[in-house]
Order: C-alpha cells, then structure tokens, then sequence
C-alpha cells in the first residue's frame, strides 16, 4: 500500500512537471518575449512571494489545518515595517518589530485552534478579518512610503547577479524539506494530519506542534510582507489581498492532501513553479485577470478531486 501511495506522488509530481514543460515550450513559440532574460527573472521573482508562502502553507496544511490569514500577516507585516522607517527609524529594527508582530499573530492561531479547539477555517478566517482591520486601522488606510536603500535592497537588490527574494526562496526551500523530512518536528506534522488521537497517545505533543505550524506559517508570510514591501517602496494596508489562496492553490496543486497526512514540500515546489508559469503566460496573452481567477478556481478543485480519488482507491 505505501509502495502504491509513493508511485502515485512520483508520478503526479512528474505530471506536474511534463505541463511545466510544455507550458514552457508552447510559450516560446507564442511570445517572442518569453524566453527573454528579463521575463525569467520577473517569473522567478513573482514565484519567489507563492513559493515562501507555500512552504507554510504546506506544514499547516499537513497537520490537517489552514491559515487564511496570511495575507493579513503581510499587511500588518509591511504598515509596521513602513512605519518605522517613515518615522526615521532603523530598518533592521523595523524588520525585528515586524517578526515579533508577525509571531504574536501566529501564535494566537495556534492557540485558537489547538488549545481553544477552534476549527483552523474559522479561527484564521476571524483573524484574517482581524489583522486587516488593524493594519488598516494603524495606517489610516494610507500607504508609507519607504526610501531606506538597505531595506529596498531586499525586495529590488542582487547578490551576485541573482535577485534577493531568489535566494530567500531557496532559503526557506531548503530549511523546509530538511525541518519536514529530517525532523522529528517533521514526522510529527505528518504523524498529526494522519491521526491526531494515535499521534497523541503516542506521546506527540499536539498541541505544542498545531501551535508551532502556525508560527510558522506567520514567519513566511513576514517575510514575504518585507520583499513584497521592500519591491514597491512602500508598505501598504492592503497588500497580501487573495495571497493566501495562491498558496492554498500551489500546495493543493502539489499533491499534499487537504485533511493533512499526505503531502510533501516537493510537490509544492512543482505547484508553484506550474502557477508562476501559468500567471506569466496568461499575462503575456493577455488573458483577462478574472478570467486567471476562473482557470486557478478550476485547478484547485482538479486538485482536491485527484485527492479524493486516490483516497477513494485507497479505502
């Protein structure tokens, strides 16, 4: 059965790669601009924001749970952050105050949902409600504009040659597959979104790991809130706006399966990577933005079936 289970990952992680390529191929002979230098980097930078939001995503999503309120997580993230540095202050230290807001966030999640008992979609969708209230409310709804060139060079800058939000993606790419495939912390998550009750009769401290996936999840979307901020000079109350469902999309895309279990951050990977190149390729054709909604709504429900059918021939 695990034999069966693992072939059926490997080969929805090389579908998702096969309509990469051809997407890839179809638009080199539709757009001239495509293939360009210039294009590339702007897909690996948009892929950059997704892909570290889905990484989160992918652990919460693991234990069973989800966060909607990531995208609130940004704005709060990027109206803190702004303000600081309008008001003269330093931007490491803004940076600092923008984590620990960030955190506090995260963790009332995870309170909420594995202390209280509160259902993940509900808790994250009051404090989704909620942390855009504040950041509009510290802002008076008004965006602060930044001009610190050490901040800026976050979301705008390169280190040899290579865009930052690059290489802060493949940061946390990295420390995510090690922590979720290296990790008791990671065999926990899974041990969780399989079988919270077993889990926790076998010793897992469930609560403890519910509450950390959160803070977690909150740690991505402040990073984002900073490159997101750092690329428009600005931190504005409503950034991260349908963020959250762009990650929900990528991780629903990659295989990891939305009552939690079964997943992997690979799969993820190769589900923002399909996003990012659908995103360009519908801009580039000018394909109308509702209609991208439309084509995304439609991937995640293709996503959500293919769960239900695997775990259809698994029962």
């Amino acid at each position: 059965m695990t034999q069966k289970k693992d072939m059926a990952k490997i080969l929805r992680q090389f579908g998702l790669i096969f309509v990469a390529l051809f997407i890839v191929v179809l638009m080199s002979f539709l757009s001239p601009v495509f293939m360009t230098s210039q294009n590339i980097t702007n897909i690996l930078r948009q892929i950059s924001l997704n892909g570290i939001l889905s990484i989160g995503m992918t652990f919460v999503i693991l234990t069973g749970g989800i966060d909607l309120s990531v995208g609130s997580v940004i704005a709060i993230t990027g109206v803190i952050s702004g303000s600081m540095m309008a008001s003269g202050g330093n931007w490491f230290v803004a940076c600092i105050v923008a984590l620990l807001c960030s955190l506090i966030c995260g963790a009332i999640n995870g309170w909420l949902i594995s202390y209280v008992e509160f259902q993940p979609f509900i808790a994250t969708l009051s404090t989704m409600t909620i942390g855009r209230g504040i950041a509009l409310a510290y802002s008076d709804g008004k965006p602060y504009t930044i001009s610190d060139p050490s901040f800026i060079n976050i979301g705008q800058g390169y280190v040899l040659g290579i865009p930052i939000p690059i290489i802060l993606l493949l940061i946390f790419c990295i420390a995510g597959l090690v922590i979720l495939n290296m990790t008791t912390f990671g065999r926990y998550v899974f041990a969780i979104g399989g079988n919270k009750n077993a889990a926790k009769l076998s010793g897992v401290r469930t609560r403890r790991i519910q509450l950390a996936v959160y803070v977690l999840s909150s740690v991505c979307a402040w990073m984002v809130g900073l490159i997101l901020a750092a690329r428009i000079s600005s931190g504005q109350p409503t950034a991260g706006e349908s963020y959250e469902m762009d990650a929900i999309a990528a991780t629903a895309i990659g295989g990891t399966s939305m009552s939690g279990g079964i997943g992997s951050l690979t799969g993820t990977i190769c589900g923002f990577i399909l996003l990012g190149l659908l995103n360009n390729s519908m801009n580039l054709m000018n394909i109308n933005s509702f209609y991208q909604q439309i084509v995304k709504g439609c991937l995640i429900i293709l996503a959500v079936f293919l769960d239900m059918k695997s775990k259809g021939k698994k029962d």
